[in-house]
């Protein structure tokens, strides 16, 4: 067993995690430590770096945690597979590189709590801005230019796009400019976090560029078991690696493993509710009920239709093709192994209830599943859709004092009133965009879920049967003051504990409306300034669009 002293231990190299290592090493003074339970992002391992090879990690025992739900009571007792990026990088070496802020009225909503003023949208506008390198809008009000995140715009040059883009209208939805600018209501070409043809991971941006300074020091293959306390000050991490233990000490210990890893650490290392550690036999240190519960998450389904035309991506998905797609991609950096092929989609609001949108839409050029299965014949599209604002709740609680044991996930998809209403409007919105003229030359028909499902009773039992998660887990830990709360939003440490902070999704007080990795690159981003107590930027208090209601 090793003891060494560090000023900041991270404990997960993921998306928050190298973002913060970044910014926390920049000072020479500092010296951080970055600890991460899965592999290195090796330069020439093809599946994390080309973008169309998304699928080949999901599933994968090398790249992915391999999470699942408990049996979920109102999807038919389904356990629902969760993906979790085992890998420096974390999710975002294996995500759909889908790049969403969200709506400016989430953060709105964030610093309407307690001790949240801070994280209005004037608050996080300009730490948006200050990580993103955006090519598409070099001057715009809302966008940055000069930070690690490049952002490629989406090319949407398969005609299935332009027919896509045409129905929405034909549908009644406007198209924006950006989705991520001024207005996100409304249908776009997408922001992807690829560059050049190759994946930009939180680690590529921002931990491999400074990966040689002398004060910060990267582990990966390292699992952490517990959090070292003096009292109520957290003053280190033990973990393992290589099969031998080892102990280190720090200034501050920052939690960034996630929505599951870090509630599950906090309550390993006795952080959570009294009653329930004790049943494990797990000596409290901090009586805080909130560590795992509020799990939020994005449920999805694709609607998938059969395309009569052979315009599709459906080609590029043969054996065959594979050698030269992957040749292209090695040398060229073009090709079908250069998309993500989620290059546009938009956000709609399914009933005039709802101040912003409550739908995100990906529109794909191929009928394909997270997996990589296709549907049986051949060419197709389809449109992933799910409600943004589920009010169902779930839990991450551990089972045992084993770190290697995963915890309990309890999602409660489905399980509201609100959540099964916005379920039926997402499924007759995405409908009735297909079933325009604009389709009328490429559509075959639907193939999922088809024509036997349409009462609204047909469409639940559909969706419980074929939902899948859209991976956006978050909430956990989540800042506030109230007493259901984990962390102070005005520090990001853990209520009644000192030196132990956590910067990484179950941070948030509600999900997004969009994928989650931008907020929580922001999020780290302002966690940083707190964290080395510097003077944060001006707000900026840019107008950004509202639907106002009739």
């Amino acid at each position: 067993m090793t003891l060494q002293q560090y000023d900041f231990i991270i404990v997960g190299g993921g998306s928050a995690g190298c973002a913060l290592a970044a910014r926390l090493s920049a000072d020479p003074a500092h010296r951080v430590l970055v600890l991460e339970a899965g592999r290195p992002d090796y330069p020439w391992d093809v599946f994390i770096h080309m973008p169309a090879a998304l699928t080949f990690p999901i599933g994968s025992r090398f790249y992915d945690w391999k999470y699942e739900s408990e049996p979920e009571p109102f999807m038919n007792g389904r356990k629902i597979y969760h993906a979790r990026g085992k890998v420096l990088g974390g999710s975002s070496s294996i995500n759909g590189m889908i790049f969403q802020r969200g709506n400016p009225l989430d953060y709105e909503r964030w610093a309407a709590d307690p001790g949240m003023k801070d994280w209005d949208y004037a608050h996080c506008l300009p730490y948006f801005k200050r990580m993103e390198n955006c090519l598409a809008d070099r001057e715009g009000t809302f966008r940055g230019d000069q930070g690690p995140l490049v952002l490629e715009r989406g090319p949407v040059t398969n005609p299935l796009f332009a027919a896509f883009f045409e129905a929405v209208q034909q549908a009644g939805y406007p198209l924006t400019d950006d989705v991520n600018g001024y207005r996100q209501e409304g249908f776009a070409a997408f922001d992807r976090n690829l560059h050049r043809g190759r994946r930009l991971s939180a680690a590529r941006a921002y931990l491999h560029p400074v990966k040689d300074r002398p004060n910060l020091a990267v582990r990966t293959r390292a699992l952490v078991s517990r959090v070292l306390f003096e009292g109520r000050r957290a003053v280190g991490v033990e973990y393992s690696q290589g099969g031998t233990t080892h102990r280190v000490s720090g200034g501050r210990v920052i939690l960034s493993g996630g929505a599951i890893n870090s509630p599950q650490l906090l309550q390993l290392s006795g952080v959570g509710n009294a009653a329930e550690l004790g049943a494990l036999g797990i000596r409290t240190v901090q009586h805080l009920p909130g560590v795992g519960e509020n799990l939020q998450d994005h449920l999805e389904v694709y609607v998938q239709h059969a395309c009569r035309q052979p315009v599709s991506m459906q080609p590029a998905m043969k054996m065959w093709r594979r050698p030269l797609i992957g040749a292209q991609w090695l040398f060229l950096r073009k090709g079908p192994g250069a998309t993500n092929h989620f290059e546009g989609g938009g956000f709609v609001r399914s009933n005039e209830e709802v101040a912003y949108p409550n739908l995100m839409f990906h529109f794909l050029p191929l009928a394909v599943r997270y997996d990589g299965s296709a549907p049986a014949g051949g060419h197709g599209y389809q449109v992933h859709i799910g409600p943004m604002y589920s009010d169902a709740r779930g839990s991450v609680k551990i089972r045992s004092r084993d770190p290697r044991e995963h915890p309990a996930l309890r999602f409660n998809y489905l399980s509201t009133d609100q959540d099964r209403r916005e379920w039926v409007e997402a499924i007759r919105v995405t409908r009735k965009i297909l079933g325009q003229d604009a389709f009328a030359g490429f559509s075959d028909g639907e193939i999922s879920p088809g024509p036997g499902v349409e009462t609204d009773e047909q469409i639940l039992e559909w969706v419980a049967k074929d939902g899948e998660t859209a991976l956006h887990p978050s909430c956990t830990a989540r800042m506030g003051t109230d007493e259901m709360s984990v962390l102070d939003p005005t520090t990001m440490a853990v209520h009644g504990l000192e030196g132990l902070h956590v910067v990484d999704a179950s941070a948030m007080p509600y999900v997004t409306n969009g994928n989650i990795y931008a907020p929580v690159m922001m999020l780290a981003e302002k966690a940083a300034d707190l964290l080395l107590g510097n003077t944060p930027p001006e707000p900026d208090t840019a107008e950004f669009y509202r639907h106002h209601q009739v």
